[in-house]
């Protein structure tokens, strides 16, 4: 199981907020990531109320090792697939293929949604790392993962 713990710089929580994902969706994020190698993955998370019920894996359209961009097309429909379930965009997720599962500031400059949990996937060791913040004005604060 990827670790979930607090990263380097010791962030709190923000405010006690948690995301809750399926081992097996932690799993599929992991495996995706390895897969685009070497460049970085990236997807949507749908749910309601802090619940996953669906992760997205998606195409990054720069295929590049360093930054992402979801392809617009994939976006909109996951958009309309949330709608049509009764659930919605919870956050995104994406990997770094050699630093930490922490946002890079280009992650923070790009970061446009506040309500949204962004989940950071690192492969850099060879236990992969999984955490969660929400960036709102520039601003990181960690979310805890609840993986089960």
């Amino acid at each position: 199981m990827p670790s979930q713990g607090s990263d380097s710089r010791g962030l709190e929580a923000h405010q006690g907020e948690t995301l809750e994902l399926a081992a097996a969706d932690v799993t599929a994020l992991v495996a995706y990531a390895r897969a685009c190698l070497p460049e970085e993955a990236c997807g949507l998370l749908a749910g309601i109320d802090g619940v996953v019920a669906r992760t997205h894996l998606l195409t990054n359209v720069e295929r590049s090792p360093s930054t992402y961009t979801i392809d617009p097309r994939e976006h909109f429909e996951a958009l309309r697939q949330a709608e049509r379930e009764g659930i919605e965009l919870l956050g995104c997720w994406h990997s770094h293929t050699h630093t930490e599962a922490y946002p890079s500031p280009t992650d923070v400059a790009q970061a446009l949604y506040p309500e949204w949990v962004y989940v950071v996937v690192s492969l850099r060791d060879p236990e992969p790392a999984v955490r969660g913040y929400r960036i709102v004005a520039g601003k990181v604060c960690a979310v805890t993962l609840v993986i089960g």
